[in-house]
């Protein structure tokens, strides 16, 4: 076997982590450019993540310089399959013990909205963009994110694409609604065998049947979000919805010793506070213990029922003691473990903010359907390297530990030599992302000393 040359490593932790995907790339070049790229990346957003920025040169001029241009053919022209990319990613943080899923965590299924100018762009299109609240020319991305207690990180992820980019509208045979896309991410976990308690998801998602469906075909759990407004038929004068079941049991409710048909339940938070909730059990309408899908108002105020702080979920978990516990494949949930999974949902807007505002999700400067994904994934490598040299910090941070730069047998080259990198166990971490915000000193001090422009007029 040919050997490969070296590349110029990534500083600290970060060359470790690349080199775990070299052999994907079949080109030097390709793994020059996918360690600028990560770099890029993870320098602080003082700039958007363009690539005239993740190469340090001078935004619209220094786009024309080499620097640039090679991480346009990285993103837009080389070949490279981004698939890969990704699962070599979760193959990585499933191996590691301390970003392993398992089977206590949730997949929350979402999609996130970017403006997006012009008529050239793949998947772009007048449409509901929901993180900013109205319609807006842009690009809308569908996603899974496993998330538990401990740690949260992205799955998969495919574009939607609007009815106007087919020939046949709505009713082409390649068109795909949100909710499809979902059920299709929902499916690939399932067959790639990560483990999970249950699909997590918004309204949206909870108020299609057909989603919920294909779920229940799946056999996954589900516990999703009902609207305010949701509503079954019923005889005018009777229950017809779980808010109007939720004020009849406020009626009863006289506080924490006379609670009525409310039930306490106690939150706990990765930070370590805790809350009191109350959790009401649905009976009435197509909504029963003992049915195939439970409803279940949670709230902080039985008596008021705050808009913010009351949540309406449905879910195919079977209730304790129930038939269903006993007969079907899923585990039963009480009222704490329901909430406990919905709860865990947050995740996935705690990782849009740090996605899109840290690491630049959508700064993506390029148009063709392969540049876009290229860029999502690349992105998301970045996210999961955070988690994962987090895993490898040393035991204490008083003592930081060493970490070997060693590529594996294939890639070396002429002129190898050992090199060592050290975990910057001083360094102040922020609470926002994770803590292995500590590695950024030493993830700067490799770029800067290895900037391309350092000697460039034009250098921004």
């Amino acid at each position: 076997m040919t050997r490969r040359y070296p590349v110029s490593p990534a500083p600290g932790p970060l060359e470790d982590y690349a080199a775990c995907f070299d052999d994907l790339f079949g080109a030097r070049a390709q793994r020059h450019a996918f360690r600028r790229y990560l770099e890029g990346l993870l320098l602080p957003a003082e700039r958007n993540k363009t690539l005239t920025a993740l190469a340090n040169t001078e935004p619209v001029i220094g786009a024309q310089r080499k620097e640039a241009q090679s991480l346009q053919w990285f993103l837009s022209e080389s070949r490279w399959d981004s698939q890969q990319i990704n699962q070599r990613r979760l193959e990585l943080m499933v191996a590691d013990a301390a970003s392993a899923p398992s089977e206590e965590g949730v997949l929350v299924t979402d999609e996130h909205g970017d403006r997006k100018w012009g008529k050239k762009t793949a998947h772009v299109g007048r449409q509901w963009l929901a993180n900013i609240g109205k319609t807006e020319n842009g690009v809308v991305s569908v996603s899974s994110l496993w998330a538990g207690e401990r740690i949260y990180y992205p799955v998969y992820f495919e574009p939607y694409t609007p009815a106007h980019h087919f020939e046949g509208g709505k009713q082409d045979p390649h068109f795909r609604t949100k909710l499809k896309i979902a059920s299709q991410l929902v499916e690939w976990a399932v067959v790639e065998g990560i483990p999970f308690r249950a699909v997590v998801a918004d309204s949206f998602y909870g108020e299609d049947e057909g989603f919920k469906q294909s779920l229940s075909e799946l056999e996954v759990g589900y516990v999703v979000a009902l609207k305010p407004s949701h509503a079954w038929w019923h005889p005018v004068g009777e229950i017809g919805s779980p808010y109007e079941a939720a004020v009849a049991a406020g009626q009863s409710w006289e506080g924490e010793r006379h609670p009525g048909d409310w039930v306490k339940v106690m939150r706990h938070f990765r930070d370590g506070h805790e809350e009191v909730w109350w959790a009401l059990e649905v009976d009435v309408g197509p909504y029963a213990p003992q049915r195939e899908r439970r409803a279940v108002v949670a709230t902080t105020d039985p008596k008021e029922l705050p808009d913010k702080a009351t949540w309406y979920l449905t879910t195919n978990l079977p209730h304790p003691g129930s038939k269903r516990a006993g007969d079907g494949e899923l585990e039963a949930a009480d009222l704490s473990e329901v909430l406990r999974l919905y709860g865990l949902r947050m995740w996935v807007e705690q990782s849009y903010k740090q996605v899109k505002h840290a690491l630049g999700w959508s700064d993506y400067q390029v148009r063709s359907d392969v540049a876009m994904r290229r860029h999502w994934q690349l992105v998301w490598c970045a996210f999961s390297f955070c988690w994962w040299a987090y895993g490898h910090l040393p035991a204490s941070l008083e003592q930081p530990a060493e970490m070997r730069n060693n590529a594996p047998a294939e890639s070396a080259g002429r002129g190898k030599k050992e090199r060592q990198a050290m975990l910057a166990g001083d360094f102040e971490g922020s609470k926002g992302v994770v803590g292995t915000l500590r590695n950024a000193q030493s993830i700067l001090e490799g770029v800067l000393s290895q900037a391309p422009t350092a000697g460039a007029k034009s250098a921004a």
